[in-house]
This record gives structure tokens, C-alpha cells and sequence, in this order.
């Protein structure tokens, strides 16, 4: 069974002890590939540092809302120069997020309307990260015609009515570690109803680490209680989901 990680940090402080104990844990687990997420000007480095070193290890670059305050615009410049690596796959972690108070809402705003421009202009697919904003993500998405290069919501945690508009846009939805948890009812209600060829799965270690490990830094080897869980949810088994996200990020990321 071939697991695909679609978001990790393992370039984050957290794994500073054990890295490259923690790949091997993941590949021992099953996880045959993963994009990890470079989203400031401290990651992108350390996120390609990553890619260039594994080759099932591949990068997403893009500035994360929470930062965008600090986003200069040769920034921007830099991280299209970096597209062009044969190893990232896509612009993000990108988005919105309303819950911590670090980037006013305008700013934000600038910074996804400009990112998701580069994206259309390069190609990419994007990935999303929206976080007490479906609204205005939704909004900005339509507005610079995102549709044209589709991507990923992360760690999807809307509505239904939600996800229909993101899969309208042609967006893919991922679910990590809450949909494992026993109150999780709604994103476990959304999964029930995404398409299986609109799914995929993720970690985002070392957060939202899935039960039974919730508490404990998360990492990529639990990508299987995750694809445990979406299986159970689906009414599918377990390698079966596998098999189908694993082909759906490949396809979205471009990977051949």
C-alpha cells in the first residue's frame, strides 16, 4: 500500500532531533511520497533543502497569510525563480486566516490575489489555506479565476455547502488528523460526500495529530490512520482509498 502525504513540516523545529528518523518511520509506514510546505522566508530554503535531498520528497513555496505583513515584492520574485525547480509542485501554503490576529485582512488579501496570479501565470496548481474565511477565500478564488489552475484545500474544515464551491473551481479537498477525532461530526460529514476523485489525504505534522496520538507531535508515518480512517468513513477499504489519493495527488501535483 502507497500512502502520499499531500502537507507536511518536516523541515519544522519540531523534528530538528530525529529527521531523518522520522522520514524513515514514514517510508517504513508506507508513505512512498510527500510535499512538504515552504511558506516564509525561513521554510522555502529549508523546504527545498528537503526536496533536493529525497527523492520522494517534494516542495510547495508560497507565503502564508499569517506572514504576509513581512511579503516584500521581491519575495514574490523569488518564489517564482523557484518554480522552475523540477522538484515543486505547486504555489501555497496560501490563503487566508481570520482566527490569528498577525496580518490585517487587506494585506492578506493583496498578497492571495498576487500569489494566485503568479500561480496562472506559471501554471501551478495552488494550495489553500483557509482558516475562519470561506467566504472571502471562496470570493477571491472566483474573482482572479483560480479555476484556471485549480489546487488543493488543506486541511479542509468548511461546510458542505462550502466544498461544493471549491469543487465547483475545480479545487481537490484534503483531510488530516480531525477526521479521526470522535466530535469531528462535520468534516466527517463533508468527506462522506466528497468525490473519490477529488480526495486526498495529509498530515500537516506536526499539527492536528490524529487520534490516538492526539496531544503528541504529529508526523508523516500517521498518514495511515488518516487514510484508516477516510476508508472507514468512505465505506471502502483501506487500500483502496490509498491507492485513489495516491493517483489524485500525483495528478494534481503533476507529478509523472
Amino acid at each position: 500500500m502507497q500512502l502520499f502525504d499531500t502537507h507536511t513540516h518536516l523541515d519544522a523545529s519540531q523534528f530538528d532531533g530525529d529527521r531523518e528518523e522520522t522520514i524513515a518511520r514514514a517510508v517504513e509506514a508506507g508513505v512512498a511520497r510527500m510535499v512538504n510546505i515552504g511558506f516564509n522566508r525561513e521554510t522555502i530554503p529549508t523546504t527545498m533543502k528537503l526536496a533536493e535531498a529525497y527523492d520522494f520528497i517534494y516542495a510547495a513555496i508560497g507565503w502564508h497569510p499569517t506572514d504576509t505583513l513581512d511579503m516584500k515584492d521581491e519575495d514574490l520574485d523569488w518564489i517564482a525563480s523557484l518554480c522552475g525547480h523540477h522538484k515543486v509542485v505547486a504555489i501555497g501554503e496560501i490563503g487566508l486566516d481570520y482566527y490569528w490576529d498577525t496580518s490585517p485582512k487587506e494585506v492578506q488579501h493583496r498578497a492571495f490575489r498576487r500569489q494566485i496570479g503568479l500561480a496562472r501565470e506559471l501554471k501551478m496548481p495552488i494550495v489553500i489555506h483557509n482558516r475562519d474565511a470561506h467566504e472571502d477565500v471562496v470570493r477571491i478564488l472566483r474573482e482572479e479565476k483560480a479555476a484556471e489552475v485549480g489546487g488543493i484545500m488543506h486541511s479542509f474544515s468548511g461546510s458542505w455547502e462550502t466544498a461544493k464551491m471549491c469543487l465547483d473551481l475545480g479545487f481537490h479537498l484534503s483531510f488530516g488528523g480531525p477526521i479521526t477525532f470522535k466530535n469531528a461530526r462535520v468534516p466527517k460529514e463533508v468527506l462522506a460526500q466528497v468525490p473519490l476523485d477529488r480526495l486526498l489525504i495529509e498530515t500537516d505534522s506536526p499539527y492536528l495529530t490524529p487520534h490516538p496520538y492526539r496531544g503528541k507531535r504529529n508526523e508523516s508515518a500517521h498518514v495511515r490512520l488518516v487514510a484508516e480512517a477516510a476508508a472507514e468513513i468512505k465505506g471502502i477499504e483501506v487500500e483502496k482509498l490509498a491507492e485513489i489519493t495516491y493517483a489524485n495527488a500525483l495528478e494534481r501535483f503533476g507529478i509523472v
